[in-house]
């Protein structure tokens, strides 16, 4: 419920309240929209923060724009190396460029005694998010690195989900609590731009350009007054409306968003005897399937070794997948001395499975967060968001005799040395391992 609340409820709560208030406030405070903290009060320290800030966090909301808009394009890029760290080291920098031009105008905001007089509470309160939102974001991208290819496949689904009301809130839950913080103080954030100077950002006057020359008419003071009183009416009333409308639209926007899965969740199923049939099947199917995978994981922990292929299929370049005792993947690997090689395919971030194709390092890729994995030593690359190894696992070669001619544990040890000639009539096999014989 948690996790439903700050992933799905909040969004849609943050797009009502920002909607409907900026539609209010456009309407009836214009006025207050701009930043009061102009040059005008104080132009030197100014200019160290604002245009940094800018240009830092500007360019930050450009490459989040992006990925949501092309996320194909952006993850086909993401797949080259240098591009990739080129993105990561861009961000990074505009990250500490932001923080430096805020830092700026806080100490601005605080010493100057002019632009304190100007200063809200709200004020402080947005500043005080912006600087917290930055810095996990620039911790989170510094601790799990590479989040320019990934975030494609995992944030960009969720936010879209949002937006097309089929919100999905199992692409980010996930996530580390970093992340999940980052995205929460997004929304936070979005809800709070009809309350606070944020707003300034829509209120670019394009309408200046678009619009027909003025003509002025100079009339009596009676004439004036019944004009703009007039006008004032008619003003009112539409914007009456255009405030209904709008505040209605929000609202049903929530409603759709969040009210099926409330209703689901504390009404239940609907009594309709198909669907309930249907449910039932469906859980069946769940349990038999469960069943199977404990029937699997039985037979598995009664025998000594489980067959994986034969060594002719073994390939140093590309693995083959199988799967170990604890049910989990590994991959087969023909190593560099002619024997087999066996590793977990199951990464030690956040437990995907990794690639099997071995690259010209002689490593395999987690796709889920970029984490490469040298097959020899199982060590991830520096700076990967895994920081565990991949663990080895111990095998046996069996000739068609039964015998076991080699074998191999996770240490690197192996026992016997076949020859070639026998080695393509073997065939290979996961063993116990020993804490569990």
């Amino acid at each position: 419920m948690v996790d439903a609340f700050f992933f799905v409820g909040l969004p849609y709560l943050a797009i009502v309240i920002c909607v409907a208030g900026c539609i209010w406030r456009s309407r009836y405070d214009q006025f207050s929209m701009s930043a009061r903290s102009s040059q005008f009060l104080e132009d030197g320290k100014l200019l160290f923060g604002s245009l940094p800030w800018h240009v830092g966090i500007i360019t930050i909301l450009l490459g989040h724009l992006v990925v949501a808009v092309v996320p194909r394009v952006w993850s086909s890029l993401m797949v080259i190396p240098a591009v990739l760290f080129g993105v990561e080291a861009l961000g990074v920098c505009c990250s500490l460029l932001a923080i430096a031009g805020l830092s700026a105008l806080i100490v601005r905001r605080i010493t100057d005694a002019r632009v304190q007089a100007v200063t809200t509470t709200m004020d402080l309160v947005v500043v005080v998010l912006l600087m917290a939102q930055i810095v996990i974001g620039l911790l989170s991208s510094i601790t799990f690195r590479y989040g320019a290819a990934w975030s494609a496949g995992t944030v960009v689904p969720y936010f879209w989900g949002i937006l097309t009301l089929q919100p999905e809130m199992a692409h980010v839950t996930g996530f580390p609590m970093l992340f999940k913080l980052h995205i929460i103080g997004a929304w936070v954030l979005i809800a709070l731009v009809p309350f606070t100077r944020l707003m300034h950002v829509l209120a670019v006057p394009l309408g200046y350009i678009f619009r027909a020359p003025q003509l002025v008419l100079w009339n009596n003071p009676r004439r004036r007054r019944e004009a703009v009183d007039a006008t004032a009416r008619a003003e009112s009333r539409r914007d009456f409306i255009k405030g209904a409308v709008g505040i209605a639209g929000a609202s049903g926007l929530l409603a759709l968003g969040v009210s099926e899965k409330v209703v689901t969740y504390f009404k239940g199923p609907d009594p309709d005897p198909e669907a309930e049939s249907a449910l039932l099947q469906k859980k069946l199917e769940r349990l038999q399937q469960t069943a199977e995978e404990r029937q699997l994981e039985l037979e598995r922990q009664r025998v000594e070794m489980i067959l994986v292929a034969r060594y002719i299929e073994l390939d140093a370049a590309k693995g083959k997948y199988f799967i170990d005792y604890a049910m989990a993947p590994g991959l087969a690997f023909k190593g560099k001395n002619g024997l087999p090689l066996l590793i977990s395919a199951k990464c030690t971030h956040l437990g995907c499975t990794v690639g099997s194709q071995v690259n010209a390092e002689g490593q395999i890729m987690c796709p889920c967060h970029v984490s490469y994995f040298n097959i020899v030593t199982g060590q991830p690359n520096p700076g990967a968001p895994a920081k565990l190894p991949l663990p080895h696992l111990a095998w046996a070669l069996v000739d068609p005799s039964g015998n076991v001619v080699a074998s191999g544990l996770p240490g690197g040890e192996v026992e016997g040395t076949p020859s070639p000639e026998l080695l393509a009539q073997c065939s290979l096999y996961i063993t116990k391992p020993r804490h569990s014989a």
